[in-house]
């Protein structure tokens, strides 16, 4: 918070002399344009997203949640990818609140649905992402009906095949028991503002540089190559890591490109990427990470494509 505040006070002393350098530069100026779009456009649902987030760590305990699910494996995990549309808040919030889950008695599918969904159609990213795309509402819907059936497919072959011998970790307390609830709210409110805004700044950079370092015939050339152009963005979600509660943003400045390789990018990158892989092995064990990781990529992936193509179908 020191080096935050210090970073903005200098920036503000500096900022006629930077203006007048980014104003210089056209193609400087370009970026800087579209660093502020995506930025300013993503930053009050990444707000609404933490304060939720606090709200939901500080009233739903994991225990209540348990009884909720019913007993039957299947139905459970139906349930728990639905579940995930309660909880508002970034993929790094749905890791331990997953993990806890698994370790409390849940049937450890459902948990791995509800960690799948709940970053991707929860209320705050479905109506980012109906902002960040105005002329296409129905990207909202096929990014909800995507990233569900993921969880579920997911949830689903972990029921099958999962090994509970996998999970070699257990979930780090981030609060003492008897911690009052105020104290609760602000960890977690401060632990998903810290983790999401930084996010968001690396994810509003990129944009900036790939509208002005990439011609635009790349663009061009992936348009014309939608399984192409489908692979790539699913590999730029897993490489940008960005919050889920601001992914629209990004996706939505990349216009030269299709919907379907889009649609691909918002549901890859809440479901599977360098920080999630990270947390997973972190948390429930780096066998159950490299098994896990790699077979939701390829899911997400191909179910992203197929919703995309049925939803969008010749302006895919």
């Amino acid at each position: 918070m020191s080096l935050l505040i210090a970073g903005l006070a200098l920036a503000a002393i500096l900022s006629g002399g930077l203006r007048d350098a980014v104003l210089s530069h056209p193609r400087l100026a370009t970026a800087a344009t579209v660093f502020s779009g995506v930025f300013v456009q993503a930053l009050p649902f990444l707000a609404l997203g933490v304060v939720i987030s606090g709200l939901v760590a500080t009233f739903v305990t994991a225990d209540r949640l348990t009884r909720w699910l019913p007993r039957r494996q299947s139905a459970a995990v139906v349930i728990g990818g639905f579940g995930g549309a309660a909880l508002p808040g970034c993929e790094c919030g749905s890791v331990p609140v997953a993990r806890r889950l698994f370790g409390d008695g849940t049937t450890g599918a459902a948990a791995l649905a509800f960690m799948l969904s709940a970053p991707a159609i929860n209320p705050v990213v479905l109506v980012a992402t109906v902002v960040a795309f105005p002329g296409h509402p129905e990207m909202a819907a096929a990014r909800c009906v995507a990233s569900l059936l993921t969880a579920v497919v997911m949830g689903l072959a972990w029921a099958r095949w999962g090994q509970g011998s996998w999970i070699t970790c257990r979930p780090p307390k981030l609060h003492a028991d008897n911690a009052s609830r105020g104290m609760v709210f602000a960890e977690a409110a401060r632990h998903d503002f810290v983790q999401a805004g930084g996010y968001l700044v690396v994810g509003a950079a990129a944009a900036a540089v790939l509208h002005v370092l990439v011609p635009a015939w790349v663009y061009e050339h992936l348009a014309g190559q939608l399984l192409l152009g489908i692979v790539t963005m699913a590999l730029l979600a897993v490489l940008l890591s960005l919050c889920s509660e601001a992914d629209a943003f990004v996706a939505a400045s990349l216009s030269l490109l299709p919907l379907v390789p889009r649609l691909v990018f918002l549901v890859v990158g809440p479901a599977v990427d360098l920080k999630l892989f990270a947390m997973q092995a972190g948390m429930f064990g780096r066998a159950f990470a490299l098994r896990f990781a790699p077979a939701t990529f390829v899911a997400a992936t191909a179910i992203a494509a197929g919703v995309g193509l049925v939803a969008f179908g010749s302006a895919a």
